[in-house]
């Protein structure tokens, strides 16, 4: 062969290495972080005003994986206050300028996507975690009083923007990318704890039973594996009972863990607040370890 001929040669099989070379060659790797409050991670205060924390699952999930992964960045674009809504459009959440939430391209979905375009080599992006549409729904309920036509009107909207967000993130992202979304616990839960509200603290739990089987089955069809938080929080086991520090009476098993996972428990100014815990945000963490498996 000639000698220039022999040399272009070896220039394209380095050129076709170099592309399918594995992602632990690249000198960064991503975890990206997308959703609501708890995509970002927070917390109240000890004046009760909600703010960040590092506390949250995807901090706590990118301290373990960045073990097997050293190179792995977190990037998070999660927004409090956010909806199904107000992550396609940029619109509606009002929480997002208190916050500082300023994604680029005018909203998170199209922050993702941007993301995800920029890094499509095989393995840059190491995982994508999701957790929306407890916002469409989480208003409906004022104190004990729960809005059933808003909660109708929150399904119907998760219904239609859901599966909206799962498919353009599946189309941004690189063929291969780990993708795991969330069920939700029942922080209303709580209103067991007061005799009179019990029967409205069921009833609403029965409505998130529902809406949980309805996300899970769109997560699904969209090739998103699932983070069972709900079950890991035993959201729906009412039938066993527990003793809880201040209550006279055994409650609930699934009343005591939202009580020691979350905020809702707590007292004044501190609680009742719906979001997490170090505890909480642990187990939310490890339902999504145990839906991604070992990254590579």
């Amino acid at each position: 062969m000639p000698a220039r001929l022999a040399i272009l040669s070896a220039c394209s099989l380095l050129v076709a290495l170099a592309a399918a070379s594995p992602p632990a060659a690249a000198s960064s790797r991503y975890y990206l972080s997308l959703g609501d409050s708890l995509a970002q991670g927070m917390q109240p205060d000890a004046s009760g005003i909600t703010v960040n924390t590092r506390e949250g699952y995807a901090d706590q999930l990118y301290a373990i994986e960045r073990r097997s992964v050293p190179s792995l960045k977190l990037i998070k674009l999660g927004c409090g206050g956010e909806t199904t809504g107000s992550m396609l459009t940029g619109q509606g959440n009002a929480d997002a300028l208190l916050l500082g939430c300023n994604p680029a391209g005018g909203s998170q979905i199209r922050a993702a996507e941007r993301f995800l375009r920029a890094h499509r080599r095989r393995g840059e992006v190491a995982l994508l975690t999701l957790d929306i549409g407890a916002n469409d729904v989480v208003g409906c309920a004022s104190g004990a009083t729960f809005d059933i036509s808003c909660v109708t009107r929150g399904v119907e909207h998760i219904n239609a923007n859901l599966p909206r967000i799962l498919r353009r993130l599946r189309r941004a992202a690189a063929r291969g990318t780990p993708v795991a979304a969330m069920t939700l616990y029942d922080p209303f839960l709580q209103l067991y704890l007061t005799p009179a509200d019990r029967s409205e603290a069921v009833t609403i739990d029965s409505y998130a039973h529902n809406l949980n089987g309805a996300l899970a089955r769109l997560y699904r069809k969209a090739g998103f594996r699932v983070a069972h938080v709900d079950s890991d929080f035993r959201t729906y086991d009412l039938s066993q009972s527990v003793s809880l520090s201040g209550q006279s009476q055994p409650v609930p098993l699934a009343v005591a863990e939202v009580c020691k996972l979350t905020w809702m428990c707590a007292p004044p100014p501190v609680g009742p607040n719906i979001h997490a815990n170090r505890a909480g945000y642990e187990v939310i963490e490890q339902a999504f370890a145990a839906a991604l498996g070992r990254l590579r």
